[in-house]
């Protein structure tokens, strides 16, 4: 069975073991390295000042244990970001990453969503396009990742 389970800033341990083991087992895909997140960056005021300051942060479990994780934002543009998406490789095609896309659509209501991601994870581009998102060219802040947009379907 897959849960969503969202986090609050007392929950910041939780989201620590999992984003110490995404940076870790999946450093590649992330724009953030294990190094800025270690070391003098491993405090619990951080921490909780990131589930703080993004408003949306939860994990994904599977059959009760935590092995994905997601955050989403609204950009200024009234867009809503999906970020810091990850799924363990031992959850990886059991439903984990899809069900976490759906949360953060779920989320976003009647916005767009929008994302950037590793031109050669090709996995999760797979993944987002599953879900309706579009690549949409170079992200504005890596040279490395495309951008895509989920354009939200208006009923009516």
């Amino acid at each position: 069975m897959i849960e969503i389970q969202v986090l609050r800033p007392n929950d910041w341990s939780l989201w620590r073991e999992l984003r110490l083991r995404a940076l870790t087992e999946s450093a590649a895909v992330f724009g953030s390295t294990l190094a800025e997140w270690s070391g003098p960056g491993d405090t619990e005021q951080r921490w909780r000042a990131r589930l703080t300051d993004v408003p949306l942060n939860f994990v994904v479990r599977l059959d009760g244990m935590p092995v994905g994780m997601a955050g989403a934002y609204i950009r200024d543009d009234e867009a809503a970001e999906l970020i810091s998406l990850w799924v363990a490789e031992s959850a990886r095609g059991r439903g984990v990453g899809d069900a976490a896309v759906r949360a953060v659509v779920d989320w976003a209501g009647r916005r767009d969503v929008v994302l950037s991601v590793k031109s050669g994870n090709d996995s999760a581009i797979a993944l987002y396009i599953r879900h309706g998102f579009v690549d949409a060219g170079p992200s504005p802040d890596d040279d490395c990742e495309r951008f895509m947009r989920r354009v939200h379907q208006k009923v009516g």
